[in-house]
């Protein structure tokens, strides 16, 4: 039987991989995806990173390019090919785990592809797992073309007509501003009151100040910590005022509801909609996980990692102990603590 199954393949799974190989430990890590960096490469073309290169490095290996080169998304997938290659990771793709249980000295992984066995288990699925879209989308006439961020690819997905971007995190400005780029007249459908952080300062990356500062090294326990993971995160590096001045970009407030052809948002009833770009986040969904105490977000209830139940860990959480948790760069420190945990058990 394996020492460990590590669910996921991504930035998390391939880190926490590192170091059970260095502990010869036996393990496997799974993927519901074909191949190792899908889930970056699925996401919409123009997506780039906003940690330069000299941020992203996983343990053991460097990412390639300059400093303050700030990669694309195909150039993160091409990265984790080349980390999985460099340290031979054994890996099962095409495989969905839809439950796991606890048994007397082991844990059961259920998938349609055949069940899997191992003394522990660590879930590096991440943070984004349902695209979450309001439930009155599904009063909207279908020949309105809607769309989440996570499927969402080009402008050249969309009808000819009028577009509106609904949400104003990172993934809404981002599409909004790309959209608008062109002729099209957009509607945007969000708060414009955000905070927007550069990408660069006095020469320097805001991730050299970031980590400089020490910002990315509070805990999330700390007063600091907890005052930023519950205030709302910051646009970096999208001149959102500049986008919105555009001639073509319409601020129409929140969507209220909808009905037909006709969408109801704060300050102005549309009925001329040929798309609906949906950048409205994700929810958490760890249900399929027998046994698990969860916190009112849905998120586990863990200790950097450590689940409530003996043999059970997460990587990748937003949050997990640090800001830089959330990172590339910063997986490696959690990944760290969690292989000294299991060295020490």
């Amino acid at each position: 039987m394996l020492d460990f199954i590590v669910v996921g393949a991504a930035q998390a799974g391939l880190s926490m991989a590192y170091y059970l190989k260095k502990l010869n430990k036996s393990f496997l890590l799974v993927d519901k995806e074909a191949s190792i960096g899908a889930s970056w490469r699925n996401r919409w073309d123009s997506l780039t990173l906003f940690t330069p290169s000299e941020f992203n490095n996983l343990p053991g290996l460097d990412f390639p390019g300059a400093k303050g080169y700030y990669p694309s998304k195909d150039e993160v997938a091409e990265y984790f090919q080349a980390y999985a290659e460099e340290y031979d990771f054994p890996i099962q793709f095409n495989t969905l785990i839809e439950k796991i249980l606890q048994r007397e000295n082991h844990f059961l992984l259920k998938s349609p592809q055949g069940d899997l066995k191992a003394k522990n288990v660590i879930v590096a699925t991440g943070p984004f797992h349902i695209p979450y879209i309001p439930s009155f989308s599904e009063k909207i006439d279908p020949e309105i073309f809607q769309v989440h961020s996570n499927y969402y690819k080009n402008p050249d997905q969309l009808k000819p007509g009028k577009t509106m971007v609904v949400g104003a995190g990172d993934s809404g400005f981002q599409i909004l501003d790309e959209i608008s780029r062109g002729e099209s007249n957009v509607y945007f459908s969000g708060t414009s009151n955000v905070r927007i952080l550069p990408q660069e300062i006095l020469r320097k990356t805001l991730f050299w100040w970031l980590k400089k500062s020490g910002i990315l090294g509070f805990s999330k326990d700390s007063w600091i910590g907890k005052k930023l993971s519950t205030s709302r995160q910051p646009i970096i590096g999208t001149d959102v005022k500049a986008i919105l001045r555009r001639e073509n970009v319409t601020l129409v407030g929140k969507v209220k509801n909808a009905e037909g052809n006709i969408v109801y948002t704060e300050n102005k009833e549309i009925t001329d909609l040929k798309n609906i770009v949906w950048a409205t986040g994700y929810r958490p969904n760890f249900t399929w996980i027998e046994g698990l105490e969860l916190t009112e977000n849905g998120y586990p209830e863990h200790h950097r990692g450590v689940s409530n139940i003996d043999g059970l860990y997460f990587i990748g959480l937003p949050w997990l102990y640090t800001r830089g948790s959330a990172t590339l760069g910063g997986i490696k420190k959690d990944a760290k603590y969690l292989a000294d945990y299991i060295s020490n058990e």
